[in-house]
């Protein structure tokens, strides 16, 4: 028996805290699936499509072909279900993330008690990477070239100078 896991986010942009889960998870089940979602709750920088590419192009890099990137707009115990995964896959980084990724878990076991949910730890040097910090530092002019690899902090520069970088004046 095949076993898949998913790992679900906005991914906007990808950063290498989420290609280090990526590494990690893909070594534990036989499939893992990039679940890219929208967020109602957050403005992404990046369409849905934009960072589907973005994700399959990064993930390409690491060599294995069992790892798969799939859009998704719906609950996500039913895209896992859709996806016949037994395991969801999710990183933590720190105290505030556990608490939120524990209410979560605990609602997605009571939609779906076959799916288990894997809390993997980022790697100590990029626990403070965040997407939405990674935005914010580019927005405002800083280098965000720790935080993400070359291909990516070129992409997120060509949008914040569509956008308009904030403080320029």
């Amino acid at each position: 028996m095949t076993r898949i896991g998913v790992y679900p986010g906005t991914f906007d942009p990808i950063t290498l805290g989420h290609m280090d889960i990526i590494r990690r998870g893909a070594k534990l089940v036989d499939r893992l699936v990039i679940g890219v979602t929208t967020n109602p709750s957050k403005s992404p920088m990046f369409s849905v499509e934009e960072r589907m590419a973005m994700v399959q192009r990064e993930v390409a890099a690491i060599g294995n072909g069992e790892i798969h990137v799939v859009g998704f707009d719906s609950l996500l115990m039913d895209f896992a279900e859709r996806e016949g995964a037994s395991v969801i896959v999710r990183g933590l980084r720190a105290v505030a993330d556990f608490e939120y990724e524990y209410q979560m878990a605990g609602m997605n076991q009571q939609l779906n008690s076959r799916v288990e949910t894997v809390f993997l730890m980022a790697d100590v040097s990029l626990q403070p990477i965040a997407s939405r910090l990674v935005k914010e530092i580019a927005i405002y002019g800083g280098d965000i070239a720790k935080f993400v690899t070359p291909a990516v902090k070129a992409e997120v520069d060509a949008r914040v100078a569509q956008l308009g970088r904030k403080g320029a004046h």
